[in-house]
């Protein structure tokens, strides 16, 4: 049931999404961001940088967005120059009024935090709550099976998704989402101030991954071969540790510039 109570979801919003050269925040780049201001009765304003992330662009990682690194060298323009203005961007429209929206969101703004360090020596600002569908939808409905991806979790809750693994689909599909799980669950989410819910999310995320470190540790207890358990035992530690820190993960050594 969709509810027609006023919340945050009803705007403005803010919705940040990055296309990367792997998963790995400290020593991965940016491809391509997108960052999409939402206003009531107004066309959504999109913004799309493509950057040279100084790096060979992996075969995987071109085949889930598309950019080569021929590409990207050809026709994005200097990382520094595209970090500088993805900042200044954010700092416009992410308030405390104005929740920004971003899927799996320790990840696109840790990823941001890591290329503001490296090219500038800077520290990202949380400027303002944010709204990670993911994480919301792991609370509220933790034991449901399958894959929480962006473009499963568009298809449980029927929410348009269009260009996937496009930051500038991936973005606006994750406010629609962010949207529709506001007004699916009006107490527990749409009703609550942003930063209310902003606070509860950090809580949400510890909880969600301390469980998960649980689970690996179960895998690694589980393995024949040593090595694999041992792997298995230092993501469970990473895990945890990244528990701690939602929205943002410190930037470690792996962010320097190259």
């Amino acid at each position: 049931m969709i509810s027609s109570a006023m919340s945050w979801a009803d705007g403005p919003l803010a919705a940040f999404d990055v296309e990367s050269t792997g998963v790995d925040t400290d020593t991965d780049r940016i491809v391509t961001a997108t960052l999409v201001a939402i206003t009531p009765g107004q066309q959504p304003v999109v913004r799309t940088w493509l950057a040279d992330p100084g790096m060979e662009i992996p075969a995987s990682a071109t085949e889930v967005h598309g950019i080569s690194t021929e590409y990207a060298r050809t026709h994005g323009r200097a990382a520094g120059t595209v970090v500088t203005e993805l900042v200044e961007a954010l700092a416009e429209v992410w308030t405390a009024t104005t929740p920004l929206c971003a899927f799996n969101a320790s990840f696109d703004l840790s990823l941001l935090a890591a290329e503001l360090h490296r090219h500038h020596q800077q520290e990202l600002t949380i400027s303002g709550p944010v709204v990670d569908p993911l994480c919301l939808d792991k609370y509220l409905d933790r034991y449901r099976k399958g894959k929480r991806t962006l473009a499963a979790l568009c298809e449980h809750h029927r929410v348009r998704l269009e260009d996937a693994h496009s930051s500038a689909g991936d973005a606006l599909a994750c406010a629609r989402l962010a949207w529709r799980l506001a007004k699916s669950y009006p107490e527990q989410v749409g009703a609550l101030e942003p930063a209310v819910l902003h606070e509860q999310q950090t809580g949400w995320y510890r909880t969600q991954q301390h469980s998960f470190a649980d689970y690996l540790d179960h895998l690694a207890g589980r393995q024949q071969d040593a090595h694999e358990a041992e792997q298995l035992r230092r993501r469970a530690t990473d895990v945890r540790d990244s528990a701690e820190h939602w929205p943002l993960r410190p930037v470690r050594s792996g962010s320097e510039a190259a």
